[in-house]
């Protein structure tokens, strides 16, 4: 009999029993070190796409796909396939580095996606299967290749968890690397945000490496993720990001990208470096290419391959299995334009969630790109500084309330769209998927709504809402007050009297709320939504969808989520009600 059935079979209290058996076993047996279990006491027994089926029966959104690995979702069928096919044709599983028909496809096909500048003249080496390794060979290829030893890493960096990689992380305690300050809006480390915060934050790094009294000798190379995941979903600027490349050419540093998280689509290219244009010397990847079996990859240019046999080798670097699963996936991905869709539901579900930031003092900022989201909560109730103005625009000027919702085709006014439940309560985004394990209602159109004030509401026009991402601003509706800043005349973005930033003073970010976002990660988990926490205070929901993700289902997840942080902010950890905005909008109370 299968595990599954072993476990489900039965009445409803004998599969509750062995559900909690299991999580019971697993904390008697496993190590302290276990991350994820303890936040999410599931038992996951069988899966499709989306949609995960626990011991106990339950059904969950699965917006954690496996820390990103799973780009297609669950047993994707043409994973499945790729897999059969192995399996059927009698194959060796495993051949350590040897050359295979399987292998061979597999480098065909990533080096079709690869950025033209480095497909053209790049060498692949496979690792041992995780990504951590990748980034330890790709450090021994560039000290290798220079004959320096030094590497430049950032702030809110997260590249594994071996010595090396844990070395060039944010989080590291016995630093060797030198670091130097990412740019970001909401914590700018200047305190200024926007083009002039990366502005000067590659500043920085230009006087670290010129000045000859900085104690950073020139480095081996530059390693940077293209989106800072674990520290907390950060896009970096494009501008910023070609800054780096120059600053890196001119001075003959490799440049490593680590796409380990962002690759294969998940920012809405292929791969998220093509964002900026920008092609590195180095790229480290790992989860999504090998299909959801482990997998990792170094991709550098030819004139860096200087190693000696053996200079990086691994037992496991041969799993023929991973290699078919990731030829189908990276092929699915590249045919179905899978990336280009990915940047169009990020935006709007970007959009739904900063509509949802305007009625809630807990979420400081909203930001992403492509299916790679985050929300960070905070405490309202902190104490921000008064300090120089983000230059991030504000909304176009129009008439207070309801709003046609733009990307949606039809106007809101909060209440449901008619379809059936699918996890949230009141309608605050007028996301009702439905059916939405696996798919929800067609009907189910309206991602937004007018809210009391005036707030646009969802699809493309998510009006009067900054991004502070990009500074890109949303056309369509009013915006005064839309978010939790001193009101002030700022730039309009498409014409009319604009309400954001204030032109003078701006407020520095409160708190974070790492409690508050624990308590969202299990009200989301009650309302059966898998979210991860992330960011410098695991105050940071984050958002990894599976590219294969319907309109319905992410219309289902966005109104799981809202209900879920309605439902911690009337009541979070039995405190009572959160406090209204300071410019006096309405309480969140959903």
């Amino acid at each position: 009999m299968a595990v599954t059935e072993s476990v489900t079979g039965g009445t409803p209290g004998g599969a509750r029993a062995a559900h909690e058996g299991i999580l019971r076993r697993q904390s008697a047996r496993e190590s302290r070190a276990r991350t994820y279990a303890r936040a999410l006491p599931i038992v996951p027994v069988r899966a499709r796409g989306l949609t995960i089926e626990g011991a106990d029966g339950r059904r969950y959104l699965d917006c954690l796909s496996g820390a990103g690995t799973l780009a297609l979702g669950h047993n994707h069928p043409v994973v499945l396939e790729a897999i059969r096919k192995v399996l059927d044709s009698g194959a060796p599983l495993s051949v350590l580095d040897l050359a295979t028909p399987v292998k061979d496809a597999f480098i065909t096909e990533l080096f079709r996606t690869l950025p033209p500048g480095l497909a053209d003249r790049a060498r692949v080496q496979f690792c041992g299967p995780a990504g951590t390794d990748a980034v330890e060979a790709a450090f021994k290829l560039v000290r290798a290749a220079t004959g320096r030893t030094g590497i430049l890493a950032f702030t809110g960096a997260y590249h594994g968890m071996t010595t090396g990689a844990l070395a060039a992380s944010g989080g590291a305690g016995d630093v060797r690397v030198a670091r130097l300050p990412y740019p970001q809006d909401y914590r700018c480390p200047f305190g200024v945000g926007g083009p002039r915060g990366a502005e000067l934050a590659a500043r920085w790094t230009e006087s670290v490496l010129d000045d000859p009294k900085s104690g950073v000798p020139l480095p081996a190379g530059m390693i940077l993720e293209p989106v800072q995941g674990e520290g907390g979903v950060i896009p970096a600027p494009d501008d910023w990001l070609r800054r780096m490349r120059r600053v890196t050419a001119d001075r003959s540093i490799p440049l490593i990208a680590d796409e380990i998280q962002t690759g294969v689509g998940r920012t809405g290219a292929f791969w998220a470096v093509e964002h900026s244009g920008v092609t590195p010397d180095v790229m480290v990847l790992s989860k999504a290419i090998g299909g959801s079996l482990p997998l990792a990859v170094v991709v550098y240019r030819d004139d860096l391959d200087v190693w000696e046999p053996g200079a990086h080798a691994g037992t496991f670097r041969g799993n023929q299995l991973a290699m078919a699963a990731g030829t189908a996936t990276l092929a699915h991905v590249r045919e179905n334009a899978l990336a280009e869709r990915a940047g169009l539901l990020g935006s709007r579900m970007l959009s739904q969630l900063r509509t949802l930031q305007a009625e809630f003092a807990c979420i400081g900022d909203v930001r992403g790109r492509g299916l790679m989201i985050g929300v960070e909560l905070v405490d309202p109730e902190g104490e921000g500084r008064t300090g120089e103005a983000r230059d991030t625009g504000g909304a176009t000027g129009a008439s207070a309330g309801d709003r046609e919702a733009r990307g949606t085709g039809r106007t809101t006014t909060g209440g449901r769209t008619g379809a059936e439940d699918a996890g949230g309560r009141d309608g605050r985004l007028g996301v009702h998927g439905g059916a939405a394990d696996m798919g929800g209602r067609d009907h189910v159109r309206g991602w937004g709504r007018g809210v009391p004030g005036g707030v646009a509401g969802a699809g493309d026009g998510a009006a009067g809402v900054t991004d502070r991402a990009d500074g890109v601003v949303s056309a369509g509706g009013d915006a005064a007050g839309a978010l939790d800043r001193a009101p002030g005349v700022g730039r309009g973005a498409v014409g009319g009297a604009a309400t954001g930033w204030n032109a003078d003073a701006r407020r520095e970010p409160r708190p974070a709320a790492p409690e508050f976002a624990a308590a969202v990660q299990r009200a989301c988990l009650e309302r059966g939504l898998i979210v991860e926490l992330g960011g410098r205070h695991a105050g940071v929901v984050r958002l990894l969808p599976p590219l294969t993700i319907s309109d319905e289902q992410a219309a289902a997840v966005l109104d799981r989520l809202a209900d879920a942080v309605a439902a911690v902010a009337r009541d979070p950890a039995g405190h009572g009600v959160l406090p209204p905005r300071p410019d006096g909008r309405r309480k969140p109370t959903g």
